[in-house]
């Protein structure tokens, strides 16, 4: 499948469907992410044929909707915040191979600005996640 640049930066733009309605932000975010890393890395390996930088890119850009999931299911505020942490790196890194991308001339201008504007919002999200847990953390019960 042939796909031209109006189709593949539509294809990266496109928003999967809410996977429920009013669910929680990272969560919905961070899939969102994953569904777009996951047809960047199709449109990489069949039209650019890159394979090296495209896959390091697929497990770090699918890797933070994994982890804002296992931390929902944390077995403590402590576990909580180290799953939304390694989410926090693994969304570094995702930055990381999409600028790699974009220098070496995989993704033009507007492919790039869309798809890290979105992990922009999400280390956002996932910060301010972490910053809350932790002054909850440090906050003394009242008796």
């Amino acid at each position: 499948m042939m796909m031209n640049g109006i189709f593949h930066v539509n294809v990266i733009n496109m928003k999967p469907k809410s996977e429920k309605p009013g669910g929680d932000v990272l969560r919905e975010k961070s899939f969102h992410l994953a569904v777009r890393i996951v047809r960047l890395y199709r449109y990489l390996t069949e039209e650019k044929k890159e394979f090296v930088m495209s896959k390091q890119l697929l497990r770090s850009g699918t890797n933070p909707g994994a982890m804002v999931r296992e931390a929902a299911n944390a077995e403590s505020p402590v576990d909580f915040v180290h799953k939304l942490s390694v989410a926090q790196k693994e969304t570094g890194e995702t930055q990381f191979w999409l600028e790699l991308l974009h220098a070496s001339d995989f993704l033009n201008e507007a492919e790039y600005q869309s798809i890290y504007a979105d992990t922009e919002e999400i280390m956002k999200i996932i910060r301010s996640s972490i910053l809350t847990k932790k002054q909850k953390l440090n906050t003394p019960k009242k008796e």
